[in-house]
């Protein structure tokens, strides 16, 4: 090789290496500007104050939040009310988000992160959760890909290691490099039942309770609020546990969806329940089992009103008068609002676990105390 030649190739070189280290810094430069670096928050600017529209979709479920006169939405469920707890955990967390991990993650890698960009309408193998928020008017303020969860290892005494989420991997938007945040975002689901506020009726201080309908023909009740349940007929003797179990039954039921596409009064050979209480109040509550499901739908409504004026006690002093006063007015109001909450529940079809439902829907028989032992 001349010397002519190896300076041509010296050359060469030095241009090669000069584009590499160019597009080197170049990358960098994006690197940076996306906040992937270990340690930063990319959505530390969000501004969560402007979010009025949150929406999640993993290709087969789908769920918009949207924010309707100052109350969040379930679009999904016909605008039923969203949980405002479990949308603000969301939107407090997303801004203090941090990067512990990047990982340079080929792109036949990314379904076992759950990384690969959901499909309208059909679940893609390794599909993740994709994520956007956006203002009132539609304006997109900021998306992630969410991936797998990431999980630590505990050590535990048990056969079954105990695993603790710390993390998930995620995808910001044109960037190839995968992030694991500091967070696992547990919460954040497409699915809409996941985000319904699941605030529900309470049928307290309840003096009577009959069932009608298929299968069930009875009714119990007492005469003081803690006497012991009998049957009204007088005809019987009662389990008291039973009946315990199911008037306490209405005061803690959960439902797990609602039946936004199923009207009221369409609900096939429904049993009736009617709570009355000693608050004046009386509930009644329509019971009727899916079709090939473990839910029953379940409707309440709700009448009477709570007295206005206060009894007073035997033997009451001049000096409590004040006291029992400030505490029935503070009752009342509380009572108040948890009424105008329930009557707003008329319109709506609940759907609720048959175990959960289970000390309610009782036979008549099945209530009867079982024979005491000679």
């Amino acid at each position: 090789m001349n010397r002519k030649t190896f300076l041509i190739l010296i050359g060469l070189l030095a241009v090669l290496g000069g584009a590499g280290m160019a597009l080197f810094w170049q990358d960098l430069g994006v690197w940076r500007s996306t906040g992937t670096k270990i340690g930063s928050k990319p959505f530390e600017k969000l501004a969560t104050g402007e979010v009025a529209q949150v929406r999640l979709y993993d290709g087969q479920n789908e769920t918009t939040l949207v924010l309707k006169e100052g109350r969040w939405t379930v679009r999904q469920r016909g605008d039923y009310s969203a949980s405002v707890q479990e949308i603000g955990d969301l939107l407090v967390k997303l801004p203090d988000l941090k990067v512990v991990q990047t990982e340079s993650v080929g792109a036949s890698l990314l379904p076992r992160l759950n990384l690969v960009e959901p499909a309208k309408d059909a679940k893609a193998e390794g599909a993740g959760t994709q994520l956007e928020l956006s203002d009132k008017n539609g304006t997109l303020l900021g998306s992630l890909l969410l991936g797998k969860i990431v999980v630590k290892k505990e050590p535990s005494p048990l056969p079954i290691q105990q695993e603790t989420p710390v993390g998930r991997y995620v995808l910001s938007p044109g960037s190839p490099i995968v992030l694991v945040m500091s967070d696992a975002l547990k919460n954040a689901s497409a699915k809409p039942e996941a985000w319904l506020a699941k605030d529900f009726f309470k049928a307290e201080r309840i003096k009577s309770l009959a069932a009608s309908g298929e299968g069930a023909q009875w009714k119990i009740a007492r005469k003081e609020e803690f006497d012991q349940w009998k049957f009204a007929d007088g005809a019987g003797e009662l389990d008291p546990g039973k009946a315990v179990a199911a008037v306490n039954g209405l005061a803690a039921l959960t439902f797990n969806d609602v039946a936004f596409d199923v009207k009221p009064d369409t609900l096939d050979k429904p049993r009736t329940f009617v709570a009355e209480t000693y608050d004046n109040l009386v509930y009644t509550i329509r019971v009727a089992p899916k079709a090939g499901s473990e839910y029953f739908y379940v409707t309440v409504t709700l009448s009477g009103e709570a007295p206005r004026a206060r009894t007073p006690e035997t033997n009451e002093k001049p000096a409590d008068l004040e006291r029992l006063d400030k505490q029935f007015a503070e009752t009342l109001k509380k009572l108040d609002d948890r009424v105008k909450f329930e009557k707003g529940l008329a319109g709506w079809v609940y759907m609720v676990s048959a175990k959960n439902l289970e000390p309610l829907l009782k036979t008549r028989s099945e209530l009867v105390a079982a024979p005491r032992p000679k």
